[in-house]
């Protein structure tokens, strides 16, 4: 049986896919790294969504050569704090660069 995380995770692929153009950006080696990092960033998001304590909608995702640039909005520090733990845990990430507000 397919998961909600499985769905989740190819929903955001697609999207991510036809946003980017499937284009290597500045700054990455080759095209493994570019599909490296969007892995990366789509099970990144689909896990803030499968958390009750992070709103994945309000929060950006960015990946370049496995660092993690978390942006956008959180409620407390509880959400900023579990973002960045949830980013951490994915595979692949080397760092995490949290840049979230806090705003209530």
């Amino acid at each position: 049986m397919i998961d909600k995380t499985f769905w989740a995770a190819a929903a955001t692929s697609l999207v991510l896919l036809a946003a980017s153009g499937c284009a290597v950006s500045r700054g990455q080696e080759s095209v493994g790294a570019y599909v490296d990092d969007v892995g990366i960033t789509t099970l990144v998001k689909a896990r803030f969504y499968e958390d009750k304590d992070v709103a994945g909608s309000s929060i950006g995702v960015e990946t370049l050569k496995g660092t993690v640039m978390l942006s956008g909005f959180a409620k407390s520090a509880l959400e900023r704090n579990k973002a960045e733990t949830i980013a951490r845990g994915v595979r692949g990430v080397t760092a995490v660069k949290n840049e979230i507000t806090v705003r209530p």
